[in-house]
């Protein structure tokens, strides 16, 4: 994979057992990005952050979001000029739905318009974030390819997935 790798976590972030720490741990070409506050995400402050780090990296990018930053790919993409090879976007919460953390300011309205950059959605089928048909639906409005794996929760380190080597695969599928 001669990309450079982006994670972006969401929420609280990534802990050392989520997947994209796993993936970032075993990975030279994997860096994540450091937002100012993990645990009171404001969306345009983590925009701004995003923009700042692709324009310093520079090149073949290639993003992974987990939950909340799903969502900051779809504001990003919105506003930038830059251009990246792709995007991972697994487990994306509903902004307007029932679980959605309070914490979290500016996410919603979601921009539903055709991402610029190939990426895939990768949902579970019992997400208390964010529902199948939720993802689904923004997969179809972002021009994604849509993945259901199942029941896997909200796809992070307590659904047991360990590297989780199918989204591995889907990565190395947007990397080529």
């Amino acid at each position: 994979m001669n990309s450079t790798v982006l994670i972006l976590p969401g929420i609280g972030n990534s802990g050392p057992e989520h997947w994209q720490s796993l993936w970032e741990k075993a990975n030279s070409s994997f860096a994540r990005v450091q937002q100012r506050d993990w645990d009171h995400p404001v969306c345009s402050e983590w925009v701004d952050v995003l923009e700042q780090t692709v324009a310093h990296v520079g090149g073949n990018v290639v993003l992974v979001a987990h939950s909340l930053a799903c969502l900051l790919v779809a504001h990003w993409a919105a506003k930038t000029h830059l251009r990246i090879q792709g995007a991972l976007l697994v487990a994306p919460p509903d902004p307007d739905g029932p679980n959605f953390p309070g914490e979290a300011m500016g996410f919603s309205p979601l921009p539903l318009k055709s991402l610029p950059f190939p990426s895939i959605v990768v949902a579970s089928t019992n997400d208390s974030y964010g529902s199948v048909e939720f993802a689904r639906s923004a997969a179809s409005a972002w021009g994604s390819r849509f993945v259901d794996i199942g029941p896997a929760g909200h796809i992070n380190s307590e659904s047991g997935l360990g590297e989780w080597n199918e989204g591995l695969l889907l990565l190395q599928q947007l990397a080529a």
